[in-house]
């Protein structure tokens, strides 16, 4: 166990290596106000914590810097909150929009807030599509044998698809279409469709099989779209302009970023931090990654990530993605109750 004093000091060189990104020396220390020792005694517990891992000397004759396990240390027991003013909450409100079309939407227009006011890349996963049903198949005529699938969700998630057949349908036809999907297909979760359950929709629909079938098809390939993960970047040019990271290992994580889609998936509740050099798959090395979960009705529905430097003010970032994630989830959560309201009272 570290004594406060010790801990004090790894707080304030990973403060000071915050603001300036230079190594901390002793002497530094010594000049900050709350630390009533010599800079003898400081070197000494600077020692002490490099030995133990929380701190590193980049060069010989160089002052000290925080590892990621100094960092966590940090983050964990000596971190002083920072509540949000007022003002702060305000502002944040002003950047949402709480009007988003879908939750989807709404989760990217958090993202983009937070790459405008950290300065950071925002990654999001999609909400999680095993919670959504279908709410409605649509076909809609375009020209002549050509039609457009809709396949909306409760979740808010839209997905269409251009489809040319080999003849035009009639009225009638459109009509039971529509009737047998939503017979078939409203209610029905994302997560409990299969090639199976399709085919045994399209055998039942009889005389109309044959004529059908190939809008049934596009239906199931819809469905399956939404139920993939997907991962969307804002504030790309956050990263590139980032004095700490390395140019190609910023290029190697745009090509390749839905790899982290399961560290965001399998984050806990509530904020959790991330470093470069903890995971293989987390390609930029001198950085951090601060996730926290969305919830729909107490279920997780997504998750929205910072990423920055390693030495990113944690203090001031994790409140702001605290407060937007807790925001969309009371908002989504609350649409689900009057949903559900609603569909009793019919």
């Amino acid at each position: 166990m570290l004594d406060e004093r010790k801990l004090k000091i790894l707080g304030a060189i990973v403060d000071e290596y915050i603001l300036t990104g230079e190594p901390v020396g002793s002497k530094t220390i010594a000049k900050l106000d709350g630390i009533n020792v010599s800079s003898a005694t400081i070197r000494n517990d600077m020692v002490i914590l490099e030995q133990l891992g929380y701190l590193e000397q980049p060069h010989t004759s160089a002052g000290r810097i925080p590892t990621f396990s100094g960092y966590r240390l940090y983050i964990d027991k000596i971190m002083k909150e920072n509540p949000l003013s007022d003002e702060d909450k305000k502002m944040l409100d002003s950047m949402l929009d709480t009007d988003a079309p879908t939750e989807e939407a709404l989760i990217q227009s958090a993202s983009t807030a937070l790459a405008e006011i950290t300065k950071c890349a925002v990654v999001a996963s999609n909400l999680a599509p095993k919670y959504s049903v279908i709410t409605k198949v649509e076909v809609i005529p375009t020209g002549k044998r050509l039609y457009v699938l809709l396949l909306i969700t409760s979740s808010g998630s839209i997905k269409n698809k251009v489809c040319r057949l080999e003849f035009d349908l009639t009225p009638e036809q459109i009509d039971f279409f529509t009737k047998y999907m939503d017979e078939n297909l409203h209610g029905v979760s994302l997560e409990s469709l299969s090639e199976e359950m399709f085919q045994q929709i399209i055998v039942a629909m009889g005389a109309y099989m044959m004529t059908l079938s190939p809008l049934i098809n596009a239906v199931y390939e819809m469905s399956k779209g939404l139920m993939q993960k997907e991962l969307t970047v804002s504030g790309e040019k956050n990263l590139l302009q980032c004095k700490d990271f390395d140019h190609n290992e910023i290029v190697a994580f745009l090509e390749h970023k839905n790899e982290i889609t399961e560290l965001l998936d399998d984050s806990f509740s509530g904020i959790q931090v991330l470093f470069g050099k903890e995971k293989d798959t987390f390609v930029i090395g001198n950085s951090s990654m601060i996730s926290s979960q969305v919830k729909k009705d107490g279920k997780t529905a997504g998750s929205i990530g910072i990423i920055g430097p390693m030495r990113i003010n944690y203090a001031k970032v994790i409140p702001y993605i605290e407060y937007f994630t807790e925001k969309i989830s009371d908002i989504i959560s609350e649409e689900e109750k009057t949903e559900k309201g609603n569909e009793e009272n019919e």
